[in-house]
């Protein structure tokens, strides 16, 4: 045949629309039920709310609140606070992310089975040159080809179990992560707490002492007017009261400061009302820190939660090293197929087509080898190797953090205890001293200097007391939270 035969073939895909819309609503109930569905038990390993880890005690009741109590208690505020928090927050949704990233290095060990349909309308168009006899125009309505697919990783050197390890131990490493965020939101809750409550017992404080000045000061004013003292000591007597009333003014703004960051911490508005306890009511000083400094160290680096965090991190890159090697080996896997088909058939060229069906299966071994990759592999082991390196000096750098941080947490608090007993002692000095001046003024043997010195110092004595109080009780949180102890109370 000395003719030209052109060949002109139009292919589109079919758009049924039933079809499309059963196949769309079928993907979707799947996606819906797999973010639900949990076959390989991953679901356990993320906390029930974002404070649990630290509440793992209280069931499941942790982050469900009730009206605002009265007075606000230090647990209460805790507990809102690691439940709002967005530090702690993030830290939760890493521990999802993490516990996803299990699941997928399980489900490596499983096989893989995949299904695909095509419907397509086929129009084949024939020309030959100069023998129009032999030309042909088909046009087939529906060609579908339906297969499905088996795919099964035997063997691979180790990659998936490395994988898997990386996975796991990332996965403990944002939970560790998790409890370092709590503790951390922990101590800076449990330091603003007490500075709101130090803060109303300082307005609580101040009012004493306003009202102390102004018998002070009615006191002189009668002296004056009968002319037993002079104008002078009503004079200094209404200045020491004035400076009582600015004092108290100052400590309502910062109790409302302090009020205003309590509740940032809770995730409310600053303005939010809240009921602080008196400064009396609280923890005393106790022998719960009685151990050595070196002691308190060694337990907070067995146990603290930003170094189990560094030392999973560490763990997980060493396994990463160990998954990019085995990557690059071989891999053999279990392959099997089945197809099926209507394509028609022809003869020849001319030839009516002849509807037709087919099916194929096939079922085998593979085996995988890399034998080039451009030296890629080579570097993704070095930068794996670094990576490791790298973390080994986290983990270094977070031993050091924390031996510091109990370190200088240890000394406040033997510093707020020591100040906290002397501060005991001087309040109750002053106030006998403050007493005495009043009844020596009252008998006309005492001047109004003394007095009034009297009441300054017993002030001073008793806004110190209340400092100290709430600075050893803060102290006290603070290195509990260094050394993973957080107490109850």
């Amino acid at each position: 045949m000395n003719g030209k035969t052109s060949v002109v073939k139009h292919r589109f895909d079919i758009k049924l629309a039933r079809s499309m819309f059963g196949a769309i609503s079928f993907g979707m109930a799947l996606t819906t039920s797999a973010f639900a569905f949990d076959p390989l038990l991953t679901h356990g390993a993320i906390p029930m709310s974002p404070a649990a880890p630290l509440f793992a005690n209280t069931g499941s009741g942790v982050c469900v609140f009730d009206s605002m109590p009265t007075p606000l208690t230090l647990n209460e505020a805790i507990e809102r606070a690691l439940c709002n928090n967005p530090k702690t927050r993030e830290a939760w949704a890493q521990v999802k992310i993490r516990a996803a990233e299990v699941g997928i290095g399980r489900a490596a060990y499983l096989p893989t089975v995949s299904a695909q349909w095509r419907g397509v309308r086929d129009e084949t168009t024939t020309n030959v040159t100069n023998y129009p006899q032999y030309s042909s125009n088909y046009r087939n309505s529906v060609l579908r080809t339906e297969s499905v697919t088996l795919n099964w990783v035997l063997y691979d050197f180790g990659g998936r179990a490395a994988a898997l390890q990386n996975a796991n131990s990332l996965l403990e490493a944002a939970q560790a992560s998790q409890e370092a965020a709590l503790d951390d939101a922990f101590g800076a809750v449990s330091k603003d707490f007490y500075s709101a409550q130090g803060a109303r017992g300082a307005v609580d404080a101040q009012k004493e002492i306003v009202a102390a000045a102004q018998q002070t000061f009615d006191a002189a004013k009668a002296r004056a007017d009968k002319g037993v003292a002079p104008i002078s000591d009503q004079l200094q007597a209404q200045t020491t009261l004035a400076q009582a009333q600015l004092d108290e003014t100052k400590a309502e703004g910062e109790l409302a400061t302090a009020i205003g960051t309590l509740n940032g911490d809770m995730g409310m508005e600053p303005n939010t009302a809240l009921a602080m306890p008196p400064v009396d009511a609280g923890v005393k000083p106790d022998a719960m820190f009685q151990e050595t400094v070196d002691a308190l160290i060694e337990t907070a680096k067995a146990s603290y939660p930003s170094i189990r965090a560094a030392q999973s991190q560490l763990d997980a890159a060493q396994a990463k090293v160990r998954q990019t090697r085995a990557e690059g080996l071989p891999k053999l896997q279990f392959v099997a197929e089945y197809s099926h088909n209507n394509q028609p058939t022809t003869l020849a060229v001319g030839i009516p087509q002849f509807p037709a069906t087919g099916h194929e299966w096939y079922l085998g071994l593979q085996v995988t080898i890399p034998i080039f990759e451009g030296f890629v592999r080579n570097y993704q082991i070095r930068e794996a190797h670094a990576q490791a390196d790298y973390q080994h000096e986290v983990l270094r750098e977070a031993q050091i953090k924390v031996a510091s941080d109990v370190w200088s947490a240890y000394q406040t608090l033997q510093t707020a205890t020591a100040s906290l007993v002397s501060n005991e002692a001087l309040i109750e000095i002053s106030r006998k001293s403050y007493e005495v001046s009043g009844h020596r003024y009252e008998k006309g043997v005492g001047n109004i200097l003394e007095l009034l010195s009297g009441l300054q110092a017993y002030a001073r004595a008793r806004v110190s007391w209340i400092r100290a109080v709430n600075e050893w009780r803060s102290a006290r949180l603070q290195l509990a939270a260094k050394i993973g102890r957080i107490p109850s109370r």
